[in-house]
């Protein structure tokens, strides 16, 4: 029946105080039955002095050790055996003095107190079979003793000691439950915590994946080509590094605004971006944008529309050789859809993650020589596969269009890919 908690660090929670609440709620029932009902009989001068004290001193013990071992129980400690002996032998005890004098009202009370406090480190379905096993055996104890010593009542013999039992037991049993399920939802609303921590850590590694993955490669692209045109031509060479230098303060600006919470991905800056970039790359690109609907979009959506169309660019940039482009946002029939549209596409020669298969960019470039670098560094879609349409994700690593696949299901759209030849297309729907 253990909560599986460690419960003795739970202070800062908040439910060391409710902790504190069960255990006074169990040992003061405890404490308060057997005082009320014991204190009057070994106070009472009739009785032999020797029994009372007997009975007053086994009592407190039953009343101590109830009181401890409850302590164990509460903390998910396993009890004690010395207090299992103590409580079990003044049990013994405090129960079988006033048997012994014909007191058959009170002599019921310490057992099944201590009985249903010892359930209570027991699995539930154990326990409640030991609860009825002492439903039979302490009635009958009771039966016996008063047919053997010739008492008249001894229906009251028999029902009292049931009474204790489905008294103490079903009781205890029940404030222990409404403690686990406390300390349950407890752990629940800290696991809750914790998944809500490395969401968010995930969604940062795929912001700052966005982020630094696109200025980083074009940042490359044009340093190669700088480093080619430096002695043929300075002039051009000097241009490309100060848009290097320009690219780099946007990536450290940007990374800056993430850290602090922020950065939002603005479609129409994306795409406007995109058709210049590619344009530098010796990309023909037709951008057909629907401003209205790009307007009308959630916040949610619109952001991720933004970021796909930044890591579409990113991998054509980084992994074929298009010549043509487009990229088209239009009403859909959920909302909106965004096509962005290469001709890029050749077979596969690797499986690394967002790439259809392309020749490196440096390999290329020299290929192609340094005039044409940007054009040799170009794009296949990032698609982290080649080959017949499906899912994006289905395949590779999945840092870039697998991650933003995930966080368009999140908000109802989806995010695809076909492939034909020499052309690829992805296509992201999402929810107006």
């Amino acid at each position: 029946m253990s909560t599986g908690r460690a419960v003795a660090d739970d202070g800062g929670s908040g439910l060391a105080g409710f902790r504190r609440n069960v255990w006074w709620g169990l040992a003061g029932t405890v404490a308060c039955v057997l005082g009320f009902a014991v204190g009057d009989w070994v106070l009472d001068p009739d009785v032999p002095a020797g029994l009372r004290a007997l009975t007053g001193l086994s009592t407190a013990a039953t009343i101590v050790a109830c009181g401890v071992l409850l302590g164990r129980r509460m903390r998910d400690r396993a009890p004690s055996a010395g207090w299992l002996v103590t409580a079990g032998c003044a049990a013994v005890v405090a129960g079988a003095v006033p048997l012994a004098v014909g007191n058959f009202g009170i002599w019921s009370i310490a057992p099944a107190a201590t009985i249903a406090v010892l359930v209570m480190f027991l699995p539930a379905r154990r326990a409640w079979q030991v609860l009825g096993a002492a439903l039979v055996v302490l009635p009958a104890i009771g039966l016996v003793v008063a047919l053997a010593t010739g008492e008249p009542n001894v229906a009251h013999a028999v029902w009292m000691p049931a009474l204790m039992v489905v008294a103490f037991g079903p009781a205890m049993l029940g404030m222990l439950r409404g403690w686990q399920v406390a300390a349950r939802l407890d752990d629940a609303r800290r696991l809750a915590g914790e998944l809500a921590v490395a969401d968010e850590r995930l969604r940062f590694a795929a912001d700052l994946h966005d982020i630094q993955g696109h200025h980083l490669q074009v940042i490359a692209l044009k340093s190669e080509l700088a480093a080619r045109l430096a002695e043929a031509d300075p002039a051009r060479a000097a241009a490309q590094m100060r848009e290097v230098q320009q690219l780099a303060g946007d990536a450290l600006r940007e990374t800056r605004a993430l850290v602090q919470g922020y950065r939002r991905t603005t479609l129409d800056a994306e795409i406007a971006n995109a058709s210049k970039v590619l344009a530098a790359a010796g990309v023909e690109v037709r951008a057909d944008v629907d401003a209205g609907l790009a307007a009308a979009l959630p916040d949610a959506p619109r952001s991720l529309l933004g970021l796909v169309v930044r890591e579409a660019t990113t991998n054509v940039l980084r992994h074929s050789r298009a010549t043509r482009a487009a990229i088209v946002l239009v009403p859909d029939d959920a909302g909106a859809r965004l096509v962005i549209d290469n001709d890029g596409a050749r077979p596969a020669r690797s499986t690394n993650g967002d790439t259809n298969g392309a020749a490196d960019a440096s390999g290329a470039a020299g290929a192609a020589g340094a005039a044409d670098v940007n054009r040799a560094a170009g794009a296949a879609d990032a698609t982290g596969t080649a080959g017949a349409a499906g899912p994006v994700g289905a395949a590779g690593d999945g840092t870039g269009l697998a991650s933003l696949a995930e966080r368009l299901d999140a908000v109802g759209g989806r995010l695809s890919w076909v492939s034909d030849e020499d052309r690829f297309v992805v296509t992201a729907t999402v929810a107006g």
